[in-house]
């Protein structure tokens, strides 16, 4: 686990951040007893993971391996 880069990247950081607020907010209004604001927590925890996926898509997440080399986007490809 340690000779790789899991979880270092922006989209992770930021995915994971939102997550964490989603999860505050909702333990919060838990403790109010607020249903209301308890389920726009885990609006906010859901959003953390769509963020996360946008970005990594955006290619600001892990690279992608193939046979132990990263793969390059087509676009840097076809520049080279």
């Amino acid at each position: 686990m340690a000779g790789n880069n899991h979880g270092h990247t922006p989209a992770a950081w930021t995915g994971v951040t939102i997550s964490f607020i989603g999860f505050c907010v909702a333990s919060v209004f838990t403790v109010m007893a607020e249903p209301v604001g308890f389920w726009a927590g885990v609006a906010i925890v859901l959003l953390g993971g769509v963020v996360g996926l946008v970005m990594s898509s955006m290619g600001m997440g892990q690279p992608q391996y193939s046979q132990g080399r990263p793969t390059q986007p087509k676009e840097r490809a076809q520049q080279s």
